[in-house]
């Protein structure tokens, strides 16, 4: 059946059963992915904890193997069969079983598995013997005559990458009694002196990691109902199948009449809308039916998604992960519960399980078409109030939808008796919450202003719904709430939400339409996050506390003043450039304030974008039109530029060094040359090229004017200098009184660049305020090209980051405070 119109067997006690179908021989399953990932985060645990929790794991290793001398006397026979049954006889009977099958297939990827968990068990006891620090060593040492030896097992963990691959435990009953064996064999391994207990945990983890990915980029055998097992299942489920025909998500003609119907729009919208597979079936007495079937290895991708927005986002999608059984029973006990609550749904006629499938049997609607697909000249008045009037039935019911799409809105023929359906309850809630009913009326307002305009959806929204529950939805309107087919759809229209935001208050003036914050944590969040631990675990791995205690107790305060002191004059500084480019006059204590709160809002912005976003805050609220606060700003951050290459320049020539002429090592010339080729390369593409200059040009065609009118102004332009000049000097400065606060001096050229480059990562890799690319950028420099020992250039970049970047957050939220009540910001 791996074509069109083909005739399926009969069944056991029926007719032969006309199939059209395309079955998936093999699947790449996500659950092997999910275990795969798995497997290597526990194998890097099992590291952390084997090096920083080294006294714990000795200690359990040295617990267990008290008991070795017991075991050897008692049962050392069995251990000696069950080494062999392990390694012999468990892949042999495994093996066997599978050739029994006739899956040869299976069992030559079963036997690749097992050689390529010999390969891993070299390379990562290679790796931990060469590279391994000697923590790490003695926790995979096992020890005989005084000599210690990293020990992972390859025959074991061939033996568990084997068993992996070579099917699940419910499924084969050799592999279910060898899993025993192996964890037996473990056990008795770590008994015995054979294996430290990361190296069992290990040896279990690499060999699973090593199956899995054997599984997931070959393909397991599929186990979904197909054929003679799909036809069983239907009936069942009640219903005699006369014919059944594959629907896709998108319709295919196989140049056969019957084709229409597998091309039915409300069956491909229900295949589209559900992303599982859909037949249309046709039974002995002519009855057209649709089935849904649920198949097990999908369902692994649902819950992972589910399970990433409940923890990403408040509350818009916060149900418990279930099993595919649990999956069907929900679509039928929504499908019962709309069809029970007077919603116009296609009912629900019955269900059953076949294989890893369940198939819900599902009333045909005649002469539907989704939403999606109707003009919207043919969408009046009376349809949008229609639909609105179904989704209010199902909320005073207590349903909530929670994916309306334009698939899951049918729009039938007057003469069917009801105009609109809504379908595909499977992500719905009963006894929902007022949030969920809220995020529904969202959605759907978001569907129809794409389908007939803001201004039409918001009308008929507030045709059917009170003022209450119109007013409520506001802050909702924001693309994150919109199904995934709802946000690619308006990938077209820029600003829809912005619409229909401006259309509800058209309305109704005195609703909120304030977005309200949904996610709880975003992109950048994360990159932050994984920098700030990667920046933590480059230090920790490399420093030495006892010179970090000895810097410490060596340290004099009055330089930690003095740091801190020359960070808050940066703020003086560029209040004087902002007020110097300003087309406007601005109070110099005001603009300082500004300077100061953008140490606060560093915080959740990129390094240098906090003071640009309120300096341009700034000039608006005074009037001055966004252009020309746009080319301000885009000054103020220029001449601060060309102002540093200035410094840098004088530096080299007050040092009497020409080493600004060139870098200070020829790693540091490299990867400069590596990211001129990298930028150039990149600029050769024609669309960078474009971006870049759709970028750039528009600020500089602002800016040029602005400088030079300050060029005419040679006592303006000398004021911002000035201004510049502090703000770089201070932050030198700093980072000078924190070196000498632990007694380290380095040349003003080499500190100049040091400084510069760590700022420089800071604004290239866009986390809050720079955090942890500055800090392994000050560190690097200092160790690297400093010479500075690790113990003390860290504790002097944690006093120089601490004292001018957070020591400075509490006044920012003051001044922000401040400036807020002013009205300033």
């Amino acid at each position: 059946m791996s074509g069109p119109w083909r005739t399926g067997p009969p069944g056991p006690s029926g007719p032969v059963v006309r199939i059209v179908d395309t079955p998936t021989a093999r699947v790449h399953h996500p659950g092997d992915l999910v275990a795969l990932i798995l497997s290597a985060v526990g194998i890097a645990a099992v590291c952390i904890l084997a090096v920083y929790a080294q006294g714990t794991t000795t200690g359990v290793t040295e617990d267990v193997q008290g008991f070795a001398s017991v075991v050897r006397r008692l049962v050392f026979f069995p251990v000696t069969v069950l080494e062999a049954l392990i390694t012999i006889v468990a892949p042999i009977a495994a093996l066997g079983e599978l050739l029994l099958r006739r899956l040869l297939r299976h069992a030559a990827e079963a036997v690749l598995a097992a050689a390529l968990g010999l390969v891993a068990s070299q390379v990562a006891t290679w790796l931990i013997t060469h590279f391994g620090i000697p923590a790490l060593q003695q926790s995979f040492s096992v020890y005989r005559g005084g000599q210690g030896t990293v020990t992972l097992p390859g025959t074991l963990i061939a033996v568990t990458a084997l068993l992996t691959v070579a099917g699940p435990r419910s499924r084969r009953r050799t592999v279910a009694w060898s899993w025993n064996a192996v964890w037996v064999g473990l056990g008795a391994a770590m008994v015995t002196g054979l294996l430290t207990l990361p190296g069992a945990l290990t040896t279990a983890l690499l060999g699973r990691m090593v199956g899995t990915a054997i599984r997931f980029a070959s393909g397991v055998q599929s186990e979904r109902a197909y054929g003679r097992v799909l036809v069983d299942g239907v009936r069942r489920a009640g219903t005699d199948p006369a014919a059944l025909y594959r629907v896709h998500s998108v319709p295919d003609d196989h140049g056969h009449g019957d084709a229409a119907l597998a091309g039915d729009p409300a069956s491909v919208a229900l295949a589209r809308h559900s992303d599982q597979r859909v037949y249309a079936m046709v039974d002995r007495d002519g009855a057209r039916r649709d089935v849904l079937a649920l198949d097990g290895d999908r369902q692994v991708v649902g819950v992972l998604m589910r399970w990433w927005r409940s923890l990403r986002l408040r509350g818009i999608d916060g149900r418990a992960v279930v099993s595919l059984r649990q999956v069907a029973e929900r679509v039928a006990l929504l499908s019962y519960a709309a069809a029970s609550a007077g919603v116009h749904t296609p009912r629900l006629l019955s269900m059953a399980e076949a294989d890893d499938s369940m198939l819900l049997v599902f009333e045909h609607v005649p002469g539907a078409v989704p939403l999606g697909e109707l003009d919207p000249a043919q969408l009046d008045d009376a349809t949008l109030d229609a639909i609105w009037s179904q989704l209010r039935v199902a909320h005073q019911a207590g349903l909530a939808h929670r994916a309306l799409t334009a698939d899951a809105v049918l729009v039938t023929d007057r003469a069917y008796g009801h105009r609109v359906l809504l379908t595909g309850w499977e992500s719905g809630d009963v006894a929902s919450s007022e949030l969920a009913r809220r995020v529904d009326i969202a959605q759907l307002l978001g569907l129809l202003a794409l389908q007939v305009g803001a201004a039409r959806a918001v009308d008929s929204a507030g045709r059917v719904l009170t003022p209450e529950e119109l007013a409520t939805i506001g802050p909702l309107l924001q693309t994150i709430v919109m199904p995934r087919a709802t946000r690619e759809a308006a990938r077209s229209q820029r600003g829809l939400m912005a619409e229909v935001r401006e259309a509800l208050l058209e309305r109704m003036p005195e609703a909120d339409v304030e977005p309200e914050r949904l996610a709880r944590f975003g992109v950048r969040t994360v990159l932050t996050l994984a920098l700030t631990i990667a920046a933590g675990v480059l230090v920790v791995t490399t420093i030495n506390i006892d010179q970090i205690r000895l810097a410490l107790t060596e340290s004099q305060p009055w330089w930690a003043a003095a740091t801190f002191g020359l960070g808050m004059l940066t703020f003086l500084g560029g209040a004087i450039a902002l007020v110097a480019f300003s087309p406007v006059r601005l109070p110099l204590w005001r603009a300082t304030l500004v300077q100061c709160a953008a140490s606060f809002v560093a915080l959740v912005a990129p390094a240098g974008v906090g003071p640009a976003a309120l300096n341009l805050r700034m000039l608006t609220r005074r009037g001055v039109s966004n252009g020309l606060a746009v080319a301000s700003v885009g000054l103020v951050q220029i001449s601060q530029l060309l102002t540093t290459i200035v410094v840098l320049l004088g530096l080299s020539l007050v040092s009497g060094s020409s080493r600004a002429l060139h870098l200070p090592s020829s790693t540091m010339l490299a990867a400069i040359a590596v990211v001129l080729v990298a930028v150039g390369a990149a600029l050769l593409v024609p669309r960078v090229r474009r971006w870049v200059i759709g970028r750039t040009v528009p600020i500089w065609r602002q800016t040029w004017p602005r400088l030079v009118r300050m060029l005419s102004q040679p006592k303006r332009f000398a004021v911002a200098v000035g201004g510049n000049l502090i703000v770089t000097l201070s932050y030198l400065g700093a980072f000078w009184a924190s070196l000498a606060a632990f007694g380290q001096e380095l040349s003003l050229i080499d500190l100049a660049l040091i400084y510069l480059v760590g700022n420089a990562a800071g604004a290239v890799i866009p986390t809050p305020g720079g955090l942890g690319t500055v800090e392994v950028a000050l560190f690097t420099g200092l160790t690297a090209t400093g010479g500075i020992p690790a113990g003390i250039a860290t504790s002097a970049v944690a006093l120089f980051r601490g004292l001018t970047f957070w020591g400075r957050v509490p006044f920012g939220w003051l001044s922000m405070r401040a400036l807020q009540r002013t009205g300033e910001l």
